[in-house]
């Protein structure tokens, strides 16, 4: 295994750092450095908190910053945080308005965050959104049920957007359950992910072998099948996602194509040509697209397309302006 890093142990920590300080203009460490927030925040505004292990990024500490999340707790790679970075992150960044905290359905992050909210009640308001956006959930592993992955990123976007315009924590709240209604993901990988840790790839798949309906930490997925040419994958995709989704006739279409950390640019942009036209062939307005490697799981060859269904209210919260390090349009301030 190669790997630019000093040891393991101290890879999460070194590498926050760097990010802290190439991003320094929007973002600044919280208390003990248990949290990526940001540099300013603005007073009354309901707080939007989520988090996760390492080896994601740029989710969630690269989603930091006016029009999305206020701060992001980071765990060991594939690792929780813990109740007390989050904990941390409550106290630091309620203003007033209480905080939202996004979670992914993931056994460790639901009670991680659970812990955290029962240790602040009587001191601050919480409510929680849970993302569950996968649809390949047989056999899914560290989570039971539907597993949240590359659709966090929509959910926080737009809850985000929501919390800078006013929304209020109960508001948040339902917003959130309503979205991650409309919101489905599936996910390939063409090969498994070196962990750090223990130098060893998750999963091993021959040459002419892929993995179907894998999660974004290095696991398999439900079924090995045999590699073949990216229009039947994308067929695979579309068709699984179309036949779990509710459509109705005044929604528009958010189509993300995500890559894993080991997958080329030309071949994302490949596969969100084949799966616009598949989607748009099957009566789908497609209004925005989001195209690039936003969820990781490290170096993992593989890729992910979600397809999120809005109202009118819904593609003005995802335009509304944004200002991360890796998210940015409009001119929001910061």
């Amino acid at each position: 295994m190669k790997k630019f890093m000093n040891k393991a142990e101290s890879m999460v920590a070194e590498s926050l750092e760097g990010f802290v300080l190439a991003h320094d203009r929007l973002v600044m460490f919280g208390s003990a450095r248990k949290f990526v927030r940001r540099r300013h925040l603005t007073p009354g505004k309901v707080a939007v908190i989520s988090g996760g292990g390492a080896g994601h990024e740029p989710m969630h500490v690269g989603f930091v910053g006016p029009g999305m999340l206020d701060a992001a707790c980071t765990g060991h790679i594939f690792t929780s945080p813990t109740p007390y970075q989050i904990i941390a992150a409550v106290e630091e960044t309620d203003t007033g308005a209480g905080c939202l905290l996004i979670v992914k359905n993931y056994d460790g992050d639901l009670m991680n965050f659970e812990m955290a909210a029962e240790a602040v009640t009587g001191r601050h308001r919480t409510e929680t959104v849970v993302v569950s956006d996968e649809i390949a959930v047989q056999g899914a592993g560290r989570s039971s049920g539907r597993r949240g992955v590359a659709g966090t990123l929509v959910v926080e976007k737009i809850l985000g957007a929501a919390a800078e315009a006013g929304m209020d924590l109960v508001g948040l709240k339902a917003l959130g359950d309503r979205l991650n209604k409309r919101i489905r993901t599936m996910g390939v990988a063409l090969g498994g992910v070196t962990v750090p840790d223990t130098a060893r790839s998750t999963f091993v798949l021959n040459p002419d072998e892929m993995e179907v309906g894998v999660g974004i930490h290095g696991e398999p997925g439900h079924s090995r099948q045999k590699l073949v040419d990216a229009n039947t994958i994308a067929r695979m995709i579309c068709d699984n996602i179309l036949a779990d989704i509710e459509l109705q006739n005044s929604d528009r279409a958010l189509i993300m194509v995500n890559g894993f950390g080991g997958t080329p640019t030309p071949e994302l942009y490949l596969i969100y040509n084949i799966v616009r036209r598949l989607f748009e062939a099957r009566g789908i307005s497609v209004a925005r697209s989001l195209v690039g490697t936003y969820v990781t799981s490290l170096d993992m060859a593989g890729l992910s397309v979600t397809l999120s269904m809005f109202d009118e209210k819904g593609l003005r919260f995802w335009d509304d302006p944004i200002s991360t390090a890796v998210l940015q349009w409009g001119c929001a301030k910061h």
